[in-house]
């Protein structure tokens, strides 16, 4: 629809586009009609899988109030004409894995400047975590929490956002991990009745204040810690709301098809829509499973379930280093507590070695050659920003195992990192699928005050797609 060197040109859209004509002899005197901003001469994609048609597109009260064939507009009366001769003209991108959370709550300035400047004009947010509901203790442990700004319920997280003020539309998804803490806490096992109930309430709640449905991370403790039978029953609950279940996959790499088909289960067994976040197949030795999967979901699709699934267009995956190490050493929070004594620190290293379980170890998928540090707190700490974890256990005299501890420990976070693990090929092949929607994966970051690197999806994800 684009062709090479058009440049694009998106504009906001609460409206669906409809085609509307102005009626050119109304206005003043006689005038034609007067819009708030007049975009003339452009190639219209309308978002509807139409191919492009050239046009004009009249917007007022932030709605799109005309589409017209081109030039019909030329002499109407605006506050703002653009000519978008050789651009291409679209509704604004919408960022369906958004993590703008901070952006929008506390001290966070709502612009999101690097989501905006790259088209984007909706984000929905949620994967796993969200800033509400929150129980008693959660709402106690943020008090105490730098930076951490968490609400009673998920309305109460939405007024809080719009009386913030945001530059972008914003919607979200409840976090299941967050469902999970309020009911059980980071302990790892499976779900009482009592603690179930009690998730199921709080999802009912969060789908009347607004949730478009329930957002899973299935490698994260304690989010991991779910069994397949406790989401479904989350989300049975927001079933009759109409609810979605979008999911980070238990696995994208050793176990890839496999999660799928839990993921399948879990949306059918509920009676709920699927979409699977960021579809990959991680690891060199995981690459041909991509169009497996790809087959895999067409032909779920021919049988009549509903799922979808997103990616951003990057071969490196962007997460915390401590997704090298095994989940229950997060368990009930306790971290850095596990790595400080040295028994647990010899069993977590021991997993790591030679892993016996399911869970997804992203250092060895991408290899510590292929492993980029980024999000270093502490000044004396900052010289290792933006190396691989190899260089840097090389010069620290370790194995990349003991630096990652160390390292984690050190900064008392999970260290935000870059892997390297998947195929061009494979992107590319993906992003051709029908039923694929595209998201960064990241926050929005203003460049004036940003601090460190960061991934690239968080600026280039719609223009690459481009």
């Amino acid at each position: 629809m684009c062709r090479p060197g058009a440049a694009v040109l998106s504009v906001f859209l609460f409206l669906a586009c409809s085609g509307v004509t102005p009626d050119t002899s109304s206005g003043p005197e006689g005038s034609a009609e007067a819009f708030d901003v007049v975009i003339l001469g452009g190639r219209i994609v309308d978002g509807t899988g139409n191919a492009w048609f050239p046009g004009d597109v009249g917007i007022q009260n932030d709605q799109i109030a005309a589409i017209t064939p081109p030039g019909l507009l030329a002499n109407v009366e605006s506050g703002l004409t653009i000519d978008a001769t050789d651009m291409v003209v679209s509704p604004g991108f919408i960022d369906i894995q958004s993590h703008s959370r901070p952006s929008f709550v506390g001290d966070g300035d709502g612009r999101v400047v690097s989501k905006v400047t790259m088209g984007v004009t909706t984000e929905i947010m949620g994967e796993s975590t969200t800033n509400g509901p929150s129980s008693p203790a959660m709402l106690r442990e943020a008090d105490s929490a730098v930076g951490t700004t968490v609400f009673e319920t998920f309305g109460d997280w939405m007024r809080a956002m719009e009386a913030h003020g945001t530059s972008v539309n914003v919607g979200s998804f409840v976090g299941a991990t967050t469902i999970r803490v309020l009911g059980k806490g980071e302990a790892m096992g499976e779900a009482s009745a009592g603690e179930l109930a009690l998730m199921q309430d709080a999802v009912r709640q969060s789908m009347e204040d607004g949730a478009f449905g329930v957002a899973s991370a299935l490698i994260y403790p304690p989010g991991n810690f779910a069994s397949t039978q406790e989401l479904i029953e989350i989300n049975r609950a927001a079933a009759p709301y109409g609810g979605v279940y979008i999911t980070h996959l238990r696995s994208e790499a050793d176990y890839f098809l496999e999660a799928i088909d839990e993921a399948i289960d879990i949306g059918t067994s509920a009676g709920v829509p699927i979409e699977i976040y960021h579809l990959k197949a991680g690891g060199r030795r995981n690459w041909s499973k991509a169009s497996q999967a790809v087959a895999k979901i067409d032909s779920a699709r021919a049988a009549g379930v509903d799922i979808q699934a997103n990616m951003y267009p990057y071969t490196a995956g962007g997460t915390g280093l401590t997704a090298c190490f095994p989940p229950w050493a997060s368990a009930d929070g306790k971290l850095f507590d596990n790595l400080e004594d040295s028994d647990t620190r010899m069993r977590i290293r021991a997993e790591i070695e030679n892993q016996t379980t399911e869970w997804e170890n992203l250092c060895t998928l991408a290899s510590p050659e292929g492993v980029l540090l980024l999000g270093f707190n502490k000044p004396d700490n900052q010289r290792y920003s933006g190396r691989y974890l190899s260089d840097i256990s090389d010069e620290v005299g370790k194995d990349w195992i003991a630096t990652a501890f160390d390292l984690v420990l050190d900064e008392r976070q999970r260290l935000s990192t870059i892997y390297f693990m998947m195929s061009e090929e494979n992107v590319a092949m993906q992003i051709g699928q029908s039923w694929m929607k595209f998201g960064t994966d990241a926050g929005g970051i203003d460049p004036e005050t940003a601090q460190g690197l960061t991934h690239p999806r968080a600026y280039g994800t719609f223009t690459r797609v481009l």
